[in-house]
């Protein structure tokens, strides 16, 4: 038996579907789809309207992913992360007394926005629509104004909380007073006029760029921003419920997904999710695949080693259906946004993009207003460790997309989440939800959940030595809490529709064409639609 959190549909459409965390977003979009454009198209114009909107989630200031079904030959993989400034110098962080990365506050947490590179590489390759039209719905929120979301006042009103806060912040948390309250971003519309005018070179060697070199103090030079920050790579793919799963390859997490997938697909797992076993299962399919992230996951490593069926077979065997497995650390909730695309042609995009941790480093570019994502904390300042924060290095990433086909390659679904560390246990459990119990997107999104928690900031999972307890929703079945705690798991209670449990949205893909969808209520704004 499924229990969920509120009554909740599954949206249905015949040809074309978009979802994402903002109504306003899926509507650009889908505009696009209903004029016979490609998923592309509608991927591009509902990330920018998010880029706009939803300022706590992501934008121009962030990195992205996507993966791209063109309705026939296997997936194509865009990584448009970006790199570290030409002044990261670990050893000077060390020489501070610093272990860690900085995240707030401070530059060098900062890499070379990846976004608008990712967007000029998807529309260079798949686009239909001239970049200004796909733009136009952004640029017009951003100068007529959109109306504020409970997520985005909540946000808002965290940020203020933090001192020395610039002028572009504190306009921001002012406009945002209220629901609905108009907020306009006139210089986020100035940089994205300039690029449907003038390209990427318009954006990251213009206003931006120029305010980004300014406020570096020779952290970044005029070469890091000329380089494009996007590259097409070899997706990762493994089979599980039969159906190939494909994700983004290291400096992703993604592997974890599939890895977790594969070994839960091996496992008696309960048909009724409501037993606190499968929650168990899924729980150690999660640790025993992860557990390990830190010493293993860089821009350099293969993720095909990753995903080994003999290292993943070991792992497996490591699970005792009534015991909790000792947890081994090796010697923290973030703030995204997912946003599928399907269009009548059985295209498909599988879009993720993120300032990291909320309003990212909590500074913005002064010109235009833009936020800086802080992505650089996923960087080690170990001496040599393969993740070492260095110039041109990209850090190891949470964002792990998602898409699925099936046996005769045909587009299955795209999914993802936020949820910093924990998307790939978010994942798991949508994933075994939809194909391995049956259940509808709506049923899937809109159920309980559980996340592994750190000690607070959603990127510190598997780094802050100590085991994890294991986070569950508020309203989830009662035999977890229990049934967990007597297996041995450490076990705390989070609020009900909590940002920390994640913003899922799903779309899947019938062999007759027909689409089934869901955005997650937890995301208050968002919306599933299809023509």
């Amino acid at each position: 038996m499924t229990r969920v959190l509120a009554p909740f549909a599954t949206v249905l459409g015949p040809s074309a579907m978009v979802v994402s965390a903002d109504a306003l977003a899926s509507a650009a979009g889908l505009t696009w789809l209903a004029r016979g454009a490609s998923a592309v198209d509608a991927a591009i114009a509902t990330n920018a309207v998010l880029a706009v909107t939803a300022p706590h989630l992501c934008g121009m200031g962030g990195d992205l992913f996507a993966l791209v079904h063109d309705g026939a030959a296997a997936p194509m993989c865009l990584n448009a992360s970006g790199r570290a400034g030409s002044g990261a110098d670990a050893a000077a962080l060390r020489a501070e007394g610093r272990t860690t990365m900085p995240e707030y506050g401070d530059i060098r947490a900062v890499t070379v926005p990846g976004c608008v590179d990712g967007w000029d590489a998807l529309h260079a390759r798949f686009g239909t629509i001239a970049l200004d039209e796909l733009l136009a719905p952004a640029i017009g929120y951003a100068e007529d104004g959109f109306p504020a979301s409970a997520l985005l006042i909540g946000a808002a009103r965290k940020l203020a909380r933090h001192p020395g806060l610039s002028a572009t912040a504190d306009d921001l948390v002012a406009q945002a007073a209220h629901v609905g309250a108009r907020v306009r971003r006139p210089g986020v519309a100035r940089a994205l006029r300039a690029l449907a005018v003038g390209g990427r070179d318009a954006f990251y060697r213009g206003e931006f760029g120029a305010g980004l070199l300014a406020q570096g103090h020779g952290h970044f030079a005029e070469s890091d921003l000329a380089a494009p920050q996007a590259n097409w790579v070899e997706p990762l793919s493994l089979d599980a419920w039969g159906h190939r799963l494909w994700t983004v390859p290291p400096n992703s997490q993604g592997y974890l997904t599939l890895a977790g997938a594969w070994v839960a697909a091996g496992l008696e797992l309960p048909h009724d999710p409501s037993d606190a076993a499968w929650a168990h299962l899924l729980v150690e399919a999660a640790r025993v695949t992860g557990h390990d992230r830190p010493a293993v996951l860089a821009e350099s490593s293969d993720g095909a080693t990753l995903l080994r069926l003999d290292r993943l077979a070991e792992r497996r065997a490591e699970i005792q259906l009534g015991q909790a497995g000792p947890w081994s650390l090796p010697d923290r909730h973030g703030d995204t946004t997912y946003l599928g695309a399907v269009d009548r042609d059985g295209r498909g995009v599988s879009l993720i993009q993120s300032n990291a941790s909320g309003f990212g480093s909590r500074l913005f570019e002064p010109a235009t207003g833009i936020g800086l994502h802080n992505r650089g904390l996923g960087f080690s300042l170990e001496a040599g460790h393969p993740a070492e924060y260095g110039p041109g290095r990209r850090p190891p990433h949470t964002l792990s997309p998602i898409l699925l086909t099936r046996p005769n390659g045909a587009l299955a679904g795209v999914l993802g989440t936020q949820g910093g560390d924990a998307q790939p246990q978010i994942l798991l459990q949508l994933l075994t939800r939809m194909l391995h119990l049956g259940q509808t997107p709506g049923e899937a999104v809109a159920a309980a959940r559980w996340v592994l928690a750190g000690e607070g900031s959603g990127f510190d999972t598997w780094t802050s030595g100590h085991r994890p307890s294991v986070s569950i929703e508020e309203g989830a079945p009662d035999a977890w809490a229990s049934g967990l705690v007597a297996r041995g798991h450490p076990v705390a209670i989070g609020p009900a529709f909590d940002s920390s449990f994640g913003h899922a949205n799903v779309i899947l893909r019938r062999d007759d064409g027909m689409l089934s969808g869901a955005a997650d209520p937890r995301a208050v704004v968002g919306a599933a639609i299809a023509c």
